[in-house]
C-alpha cells in the first residue's frame, strides 16, 4: 500500500489544497485546518450551513493567507500577531484563539453573506480532544474531530459501485475532504487497522468517521447534489459500533511518532 494523495484544508471548511509533501505534526498535517471562520458569536462556520463554502480558496502564503472567491477578487491576510485574540467555539471545544484584522472581517462578511471574522490558531491557541476513544486527550487543530482524517482507494471504489447499481453518479474522494488517502485495493480494510506507519511517522487510528451532509456538497460548485453518497453508505456501510449512530467513511487518527510523508510512500499495517 501507498499514499496516493495528500490534502490540507487551510480554512475550515473551505476549498481542499492537494500537496505532494507535508509535515505530520501534532495537530495534524502541516497547515491544515490552522484557520476558522466564525460568525458574530464566535461560533464556527462550515458547509454544513453555508455550502458556498467550498466555492472559496484559500492558499497559505509565507506571510499568511491568501483567500479568493470567483466574483469577489481576493485579499492577502497576515498572519495575526496574537494581541488581539477571540474566543471561538468549535462543537464542544472553545477556544482562545488569534485575531485578524477588520480588513479581513469585511472580505470573509462578503463571501460569507453575514457577519464573519476569521481566527488563526497558533501556539497559544490550544484545543484538546477529550474522548472515549483515547486514553489522554489529543492535541488537535480546527478539525471536527481528530488531528488526521485517513481514506481508502478500496472503500471509495465500493461505495461507487453500489452508487452506479443504484443509478447514481460515482463521487470523488475530495467530497469526504481526507487529510490522507491510502491506495489500498480491499474494500472497508481502513476499520480493521489500528496503526500504521508512513516513513517515520506512525498513526493510531482510533475513531470511525461518522458522516454527515457535507458529502453531498459537489465540492468545485457549492451546490448540494442529492442524497449520495449518504443513501449508499446507508446501505451498505453503518456504523455497528454503539458509540457511532449513523453512516461511517474513513478513520479518525492521531499521530503517534512525527516526521514528514509524502505522496507514494509506501504505508505498513502495524496493528490491526
Amino acid at each position: 500500500m501507498r499514499v496516493a494523495s495528500l490534502h490540507i484544508h487551510p480554512v475550515k471548511g473551505m476549498r481542499a489544497v492537494d500537496v505532494a509533501r507535508v509535515k505530520v505534526e501534532a495537530r495534524g498535517l502541516e497547515g491544515d485546518r490552522r484557520w476558522l471562520a466564525v460568525d458574530a458569536n464566535g461560533v464556527f462556520l462550515t458547509q454544513r450551513t453555508h455550502p458556498h463554502m467550498a466555492t472559496m480558496t484559500a492558499i497559505l502564503t509565507p506571510q499568511g493567507l491568501a483567500l479568493s472567491a470567483d466574483g469577489f477578487g481576493a485579499i492577502e491576510i497576515r498572519k495575526p500577531s496574537g494581541d488581539a485574540r477571540r474566543k471561538v467555539v468549535v462543537w464542544e471545544s472553545e477556544v482562545d484563539a488569534a485575531a485578524t484584522n477588520s480588513a479581513a472581517s469585511a472580505f470573509l462578511s462578503d463571501l460569507i453573506g453575514e457577519e464573519a471574522h476569521l481566527v488563526y490558531m497558533d501556539e497559544h491557541a490550544a484545543r484538546l480532544k477529550d474522548s472515549v476513544w483515547t486514553p489522554a486527550p489529543v492535541p488537535v487543530s480546527f478539525a471536527d474531530a481528530f488531528p488526521i482524517l485517513v481514506t481508502t482507494t478500496g472503500s471509495l471504489a465500493a461505495l461507487n459501485r453500489d452508487i452506479a447499481a443504484h443509478g447514481g453518479d460515482p463521487v470523488p474522494m475530495g467530497r469526504f475532504r481526507p487529510s490522507i488517502v491510502i491506495d489500498c485495493d480491499a474494500p472497508w480494510a481502513e476499520d480493521r487497522w489500528d496503526r500504521l506507519r508512513i516513513g517515520d511517522v506512525v498513526l493510531d487510528l482510533v475513531k470511525p468517521s461518522d458522516r454527515c451532509i457535507v458529502t453531498t456538497t459537489d465540492q468545485a460548485t457549492g451546490e448540494r447534489r442529492g442524497k449520495e453518497p449518504l443513501a449508499a453508505l446507508a446501505r451498505i456501510h453503518r456504523s455497528t459500533d454503539p458509540r457511532i449512530n449513523g453512516v461511517i467513511f474513513g478513520e479518525n487518527a492521531a499521530p503517534r511518532a512525527l516526521g514528514e510523508i509524502a505522496v507514494g510512500d509506501a504505508v505498513e499495517i502495524v496493528a490491526a
